[in-house]
């Protein structure tokens, strides 16, 4: 697992080096995208008794995955100012993930989340962990969705999501949803899963299409 979320870290970085060369001391609100993440998360599992909802279990788990993006993004922020390697940040995680916390039902695990990110706006992957239990969501998928994800946030800016010019609904759904499809059809385990997931992403964006 160790070995995984240094991967996650550098990837990571690559990333918000992608949107920020000088993330680091860009003083983000990393907290503030993970308790406007978990709200998202709750939109997906359902929460309203006055209608009919169904759990849409694939889209929670990008939730998730979002989540552990900004949690990342926190901790390599906090190992710059306490002098820690990655391998140091890597086994923190890796303890607080073999440490769940969470409650009887994860829409108060979800809550709890965000209570506790607005109360010290730090990373809280032990109660990730608790959500990704109620969810049945071993921390190997975790890691295969988070490399999807990754690959679609490096693919986004690279079609203009910071300019505004990204086409982030695809034929009438959003890009995540393509990109669940997407893991679906591809093997995890091939060297090349990185490029296989960009292709695809590629082959389906409709501005790509048109071009």
């Amino acid at each position: 697992m160790k070995q995984k979320i240094i991967t996650m870290l550098e990837l990571q970085d690559a990333m918000n080096s992608k949107v920020n060369a000088d993330w680091r001391n860009a003083a983000y609100e990393w907290y503030r995208a993970i308790w406007m993440e978990s709200s998202e998360m709750l939109e997906h599992y359902g929460w309203k008794w006055w209608k009919k909802q169904d759990a849409d279990v694939m889209q929670v788990k990008l939730e998730v995955v979002d989540i552990v993006h900004f949690g990342l993004s926190i901790r390599l922020v906090q190992g710059d100012e306490q002098g820690s390697t990655l391998d140091g940040i890597a086994e923190g995680i890796a303890a607080d993930f073999a440490n769940p916390n969470a409650t009887d039902d994860i829409k108060t695990s979800i809550e709890l989340l965000a209570k506790e990110t607005l109360m010290n706006q730090c990373a809280h992957f032990s109660i990730i962990a608790g959500v990704m239990n109620h969810l049945a969501m071993p921390f190997d998928e975790l890691h295969e969705i988070y490399v999807g994800k990754n690959v679609l946030n490096m693919f986004r800016q690279d079609n203009g999501y910071k300019q505004g010019h990204y086409i982030k609904m695809w034929n009438g759904r959003e890009d995540n949803e393509h990109l669940a499809d997407i893991l679906n059809q591809l093997d995890s385990d091939s060297t090349s899963f990185k490029n296989d997931i960009y292709t695809a992403l590629k082959q389906a964006y409709p501005e790509v299409e048109a071009a």
